[in-house]
């Protein structure tokens, strides 16, 4: 067991005081930085695993009294960074305006899990790679920067083929940042500089030359909600997986579509499971505006999906099923009787 701190916030301004003050005694970019602790569902784990060691925990589970509000707002919705992901994926109005997010949260754990674990928890979790979760592995650049990444010739099954560089091919694990970087969420950040808002899309780092540094977020900031505009009724969330039961990605794809009289007026394409982080195909997404749509426009576009995917030893199957994945998930959204 390795010490550490535990301190209890009362509200927004205790936790990022108490998360500020704790990263500035430690260096950022270490395993002894302070830590948020709201579900724990995967902060415990890797702790457990030594793979984190964090000096200090500040629990923010009493900022849910404010912060676990599930918000229709006119064209849109607004998610609490504390709603619990069960929560989530049981509302009325996201399960009817935008399914993409219900199912991607059904998808993503058990059920003991969804109930504990929050959606600003959920978007932060870390990857699987096992190089990465195995400390007696040295050869990870995310735990041990400028160590290598023992991956690129390692057994790389589950890796990413897209948004690799030379230092790391861990896949993002996540499943719900897939619907939220479709649906161009923007994400509500608490910091000690007050609040600020940036697109989803924006909160997670390609690890470029420094895959130990993750996201955009600041030492003490904590993000506070996701707000969406606009209502996607025509959206799905399709995940190809070893078992049915819970697993992660081998690849997913999350689908938004606005059709009017058989034409494909917008879309919105995202990948999980085959990249380093939550990935919107904008190419393809081109290729579907104006379109009617049949199978040879989703083999299209899903080609234009991967175009720039790049597979190794074990993972190059995952361009085939990606492929795949986004194929049927443009016809299952197509058919949809909304």
């Amino acid at each position: 067991m390795r010490p550490f701190s535990y301190q209890r916030a009362t509200d927004p301004d205790t936790a990022v005081q108490a998360l500020s003050a704790a990263a500035a005694a430690n260096n950022p970019l270490t395993q002894a930085r302070a830590q948020p602790l709201a579900g724990g569902t995967t902060l415990i784990d890797l702790m457990k695993l030594d793979v984190m060691r964090p000096a200090a925990l500040v629990d923010i589970n009493p900022l849910a009294r404010d912060w676990s509000a599930i918000e229709p707002k006119g064209d849109g919705v607004r998610l609490s960074a504390l709603a619990k992901m069960s929560d989530v994926a049981a509302h009325d109005e996201i399960q009817r305006n935008y399914p993409v997010i219900a199912n991607s949260l059904k998808l993503a754990a058990s059920a003991q899990l969804r109930n504990m674990a929050t959606l600003g928890g959920n978007v932060m979790q870390r990857t699987r790679c096992s190089y990465f979760r195995d400390v007696s592995y040295e050869n990870c650049n995310k735990r041990n920067p400028g160590s290598g990444c023992a991956a690129m010739d390692g057994v790389n099954r589950m890796h990413a083929v897209l948004g690799v560089s030379d230092q790391c091919i861990a896949t993002y694990p996540g499943d719900f940042a897939q619907a939220l970087i479709a649906l161009d969420a923007i994400v509500e950040i608490t910091g000690k500089s007050g609040a600020r808002s940036l697109p989803f899309a924006q909160l997670h780092k390609a690890p470029g030359n420094t895959p130990e540094i993750e996201t955009t977020l600041q030492p003490g900031e904590l993000i506070s909600a996701f707000s969406i505009s606009g209502r996607w009724p025509r959206s799905v969330y399709l995940k190809a997986r070893d078992r049915q039961s819970y697993e992660f990605a081998l690849s997913s794809a999350a689908v938004a579509l606005d059709v009017q009289d058989g034409m494909i007026r917008d879309a919105r394409v995202a990948l999980g499971g085959v990249a380093t982080v939550p990935w919107r195909a904008r190419e393809a997404e081109a290729l579907l505006k104006g379109q009617k749509f049949d199978d040879g426009l989703a083999q299209r576009v899903a080609d234009a999906a991967f175009a720039d995917a790049k597979g190794r030893r074990h993972n190059s199957f995952k361009i085939a099923l990606g492929k795949r994945v986004v194929a049927r998930a443009l016809q299952q959204a197509v058919t949809m009787e909304i």
